[in-house]
């Protein structure tokens, strides 16, 4: 059943609250069991390895809906994240700690996409989507190119 355009933004913007809700307690909770910037870089490297797995399920296979991609990827997984967290924190680590943890957050959120990915292509048991495709649109489900 195809909702009116209201009723669909409306899911859309619930979807993305709950998702939101959930994924920044995770954060807070995930991020507490490490002192400083090591909680925000296991976070981080978390949130890419799912990220990784949410989007190449979505392409390898093609089993993953617009309300599940903004529930966890626009919700949840974008709250579970941070970048800003990140970002302060680089600055205060200093000029050489902070080009390490900048240098090796970017390499592991990098590792952490791939390793996703090739965990969701060992579900799917490697196959492309009967199209063909190679993508399934955007993160939060959107129809931008």
């Amino acid at each position: 059943m195809r909702l009116s355009g209201s009723r669909a933004r409306l899911e859309a913007l619930l979807l993305v609250a709950i998702g939101g809700f959930a994924g920044a307690n995770g954060r807070f909770l995930l991020a507490g069991t490490v002192d400083g910037p090591g909680g925000t870089l296991l976070v981080n490297v978390a949130g890419s390895l799912a990220l990784g797995f949410l989007l190449y399920q979505s392409i390898f296979a093609g089993r993953l809906s617009r309300q599940t991609r903004l529930l966890v990827g626009t919700g949840f997984l974008s709250s579970f994240t941070t970048y800003s967290t990140f970002a302060v924190e680089s600055v205060r680590l200093g000029a050489v700690e902070g080009l390490g943890y900048v240098v090796g957050s970017y390499a592991l959120g990098i590792l952490g996409v791939l390793l996703g990915r090739e965990f969701a292509k060992r579900v799917t048991g490697g196959l492309v989507r009967p199209d063909g495709g190679e993508r399934a649109g955007s993160v939060d489900g959107g129809d931008r190119p």
